[in-house]
């Protein structure tokens, strides 16, 4: 993957920085809208994913940067903290069910439904390209919380993820489906191609979980966001897919999102009560974390989903540019 056009003067001093050999002082953050804050972020954190082409890899730790993301996250924490609200505080061995009535009461825009009936296939694959931010390291975010938990969590948390890095078999991790979707809809499927086009707010979504994973003091907030994930993922996917196939396509386009209505379904369970549950027994203090971390991912996600209906009910299209074709 190779940097992307910078969005403003942070990205553009980062960006700078990156291309050439570690070491300096950390760079000034003073006023930085989002589009610039959180596509700083998303590079900073992308180094401890799969990197950039034409950065050294040495800037992973390298002191100064790491300050520098530190100022950007206590930014992006600030942002959070004012945009959602922290739910009421329950006792541990509610936290299955607050978690079961935070999804419920959520009222994102029907995004899922405008996709199966009504979007057109140029919108799907505006679609896929917001997803494949996330999609192509499927799982990966989530899994910086294993070390990190014990117990009954952990295994909860191994077993889920197992299922996504497809039990052992490549060809059947949940983001090599997914890049046969994008094939299908002839989009290129290269890990980052399209980091370029996609808003601010399909950055923070993945940002978020980047920042709850990448802090142990955050472990609770991790495991919540990954629970609102599985538990409002599979009649969605249903969805998703149905809006394909109305669109034409085929078994091998449709199979991320079929994947993912049945064993979503079953994460779902274990997410809320083996490992939510299971962890806020052993931690009684970070129970709240837990409930705040899934409301973020539910706040994130509709507000993305509001910005991806409106520029479309408009007639608009929801990315920053073109489509880059397969």
């Amino acid at each position: 993957m190779n940097l992307p056009a910078a969005r403003g003067p942070i990205t553009a001093a980062l960006f700078g920085r990156l291309t050439g050999p570690p070491g300096g002082e950390p760079l000034a953050v003073h006023e930085v809208d989002d589009e610039d804050l959180h596509l700083a972020l998303f590079v900073c954190y992308e180094l401890h994913y799969q990197g950039f082409d034409e950065v050294d890899e040495r800037w992973e730790w390298e002191p100064s940067l790491l300050r520098t993301r530190a100022e950007l996250e206590r930014r992006f924490e600030s942002a959070l903290r004012e945009l959602v609200p922290r739910p009421p505080a329950v006792p541990p061995q509610e936290v299955r069910r607050a978690l079961a009535e935070l999804v419920a009461a959520d009222d994102g825009p029907p995004l899922s439904t405008f996709l199966q009936r009504e979007a057109s296939l140029e919108q799907f694959r505006e679609f896929v390209v917001h997803r494949s931010i996330y999609h192509l390291k499927e799982a990966d975010p989530h899994s910086w919380a294993i070390p990190r938990l014990r117990g009954r969590a952990k295994a909860a948390l191994v077993e889920i993820q197992s299922d996504e890095y497809g039990g052992g078999r490549p060809e059947r991790m949940h983001s090599e489906l997914f890049r046969a979707t994008m094939r299908g809809l002839g989009l290129d499927d290269s890990y980052g191609a399209h980091l370029g086009r996609v808003p601010a707010a399909t950055l923070a979504i993945s940002n978020a979980m980047s920042l709850f994973g990448l802090h142990r003091r955050l472990r609770g907030a991790s495991i919540g966001h990954l629970a609102a994930f599985e538990m409002t993922s599979s009649l969605p996917n249903r969805r998703y897919a149905a809006g394909l196939r109305r669109l034409g396509g085929d078994a091998t386009a449709t199979r991320f999102y079929d994947e993912h209505v049945q064993a979503d379904a079953v994460h779902e369970q274990i997410a809320a009560h083996d490992l939510c549950g299971a962890f806020a027994l052993d931690h009684p203090s970070l129970a709240g974390d837990v409930l705040y971390g899934a409301a973020c991912a539910l706040t994130l996600e509709r507000l993305w989903a509001a910005q991806v209906m409106s520029r479309w009910l408009r007639g608009t299209t929801s990315l920053l540019g073109e489509v880059v074709a397969a």
